[in-house]
């Protein structure tokens, strides 16, 4: 997947909100992989291992470019084995075995099996997060922006089903890093969510109690179809989580309203 849109520099303060949240976790991506995207989503062969796997012997591949397929190849490897045999299932002898690697090439990328997974984590956010953003740009208004951004959400995650798991469902038992990270994602889903009431509702007193409740309400709901192999339902559920939402008065919240 090509590098996610940087939205948002220079912009308003809304917008700079997006595009910081977004850079960092890209920035952070970049600096961890070596390589503009982490590529977790990668195409499979027959016996579902990679399929673009690099040619042996000698080559003209650069180092950078090697480098960079190596640790693609082994984030793709955390999320099919995390997304299908669980966190538990998760080893470096099948890590290494997924991804065509030697011990000697994992190591020198990754510290352990948490350290991929942590990293494995950050690369789907990346993705999702460019999903996201992507969606709600050019939209007209912060209301469509929601719609799109929500519903872009429930189809990365639909479309990606181990990824959806691995950061959804596993994480939750990989340990104090990960529950970290998972925090950070979703207060950052929930500033997205915060901007969007600000210019909808200007003098609404808590728009940020509400986005967190919003954003976790939605997480709780696709948790709970993810873990019962639903995944691929996600986004029939848009309209009606968006119809959930209780909506503030516009006479007394919005921006003509005349006593906050």
């Amino acid at each position: 997947m090509p590098p996610s849109p940087r939205p948002g520099e220079g912009g308003t303060g809304r917008a700079v909100g997006r595009g910081r949240w977004a850079g960092a976790v890209r920035r952070e991506t970049i600096r961890r992989s070596g390589q503009a995207s982490a590529g977790v989503a990668m195409a499979r062969d027959g016996r579902g291992r990679p399929a673009d796997r690099l040619p042996s012997g000698r080559h003209r591949l650069s180092r950078d470019y090697v480098t960079g397929h190596q640790v693609a190849r082994i984030l793709a490897a955390v999320v099919e084995i995390a997304g299908t045999a669980g966190y538990r299932g998760l080893t470096v002898d099948s890590i290494i075995a997924d991804a065509g690697v030697s011990r000697a090439t994992f190591y020198v990328h990754f510290k352990n099996k948490d350290d991929a997974f942590l990293r494995a984590g950050d690369a789907v956010l990346e993705e999702m997060i460019g999903r996201v953003v992507g969606a709600h740009q050019g939209e007209p208004d912060a209301t469509s922006r929601v719609r799109a951004s929500l519903g872009a959400l429930l189809g990365y995650l639909s479309e990606n089903p181990r990824a959806a798991r691995m950061c959804i469902v596993e994480s939750m038992s990989a340990g104090p890093l990960a529950a970290e990270r998972r925090e950070r994602a979703l207060a950052a889903f929930a500033q997205v969510v915060t901007d969007n009431m600000h210019e909808l509702f200007p003098h609404y007193p808590n728009p940020e109690l509400m986005a967190e409740t919003i954003v976790g309400g939605i997480y709780q709901v696709a948790y709970a179809r993810i873990a019962r192999g639903e995944t691929e339902r996600l986004p029939e559920l848009r309209d009606g989580l968006l119809h959930t939402f209780a909506v503030p008065d516009p006479d007394r919240w919005g921006p003509d309203a005349r006593n906050g």
